[in-house]
């Protein structure tokens, strides 16, 4: 059995759950969130705790459980607190600035990049080499904030790039002087 599918998920005061068959809408002080689930998969919501439940018993399906109370649990949280990451840019000159929905990297090509951010998530620049993205939904803030360190990923050298950060580099030494 899924031991993590089978904890039942709190729904805090100001948040309502509405479940009609298979879509879940989840509404609270930050926003509202959409999820449609596997049919498998049966979702319950009675006196302000949600339960997930298989329809059938089967092991393959387990698995989809755990991942449904994960998903909704996600939504949950989401919208009462919302989610937020943290990217550092390192390196001489390299540097980053926000302008309504675009956001600008200086990290060490020929011109600048611009990445435009979805209206879901909010950036912000702190100094010149501080990021904070912030959502209500998580799956969405993790891709945003996978896709803005892709432009330049941390070197293990001198650790250049851009990082998360609780992100620690492994750092190569280099090259040595000529041994005789």
């Amino acid at each position: 059995m899924s031991r993590i599918g089978k904890l039942p998920i709190t729904v805090p005061a100001g948040v309502n759950v509405d479940i009609k068959g298979q879509l879940i809408t989840v509404t609270g002080k930050k926003g509202k969130l959409e999820r449609t689930v596997r049919p498998e998969i049966d979702v319950v919501c009675e006196d302000g705790i949600i339960n997930i439940r298989n329809r059938e018993d089967e092991q393959s399906f387990n698995a989809f459980r755990g991942l449904t109370r994960s998903l909704v649990n996600n939504m949950v949280v989401g919208v009462e607190e919302g989610f937020k990451k943290v990217l550092l840019i390192e390196g001489v000159g390299y540097k980053a600035s926000v302008s309504g929905v675009n956001l600008t990297l200086n990290v060490g090509y020929s011109s600048p990049v611009e990445f435009i951010v979805p209206p879901e998530v909010k950036a912000s620049v702190e100094g010149n080499n501080r990021i904070v993205l912030e959502s209500i939904d998580k799956e969405l803030l993790g891709l945003i904030a996978a896709k803005i360190r892709q432009v330049r990923k941390p070197e293990p050298y001198k650790g250049k790039g851009i990082r998360y950060e609780d992100e620690h580099i492994v750092r190569k030494v280099g090259k040595s002087g000529s041994k005789k």
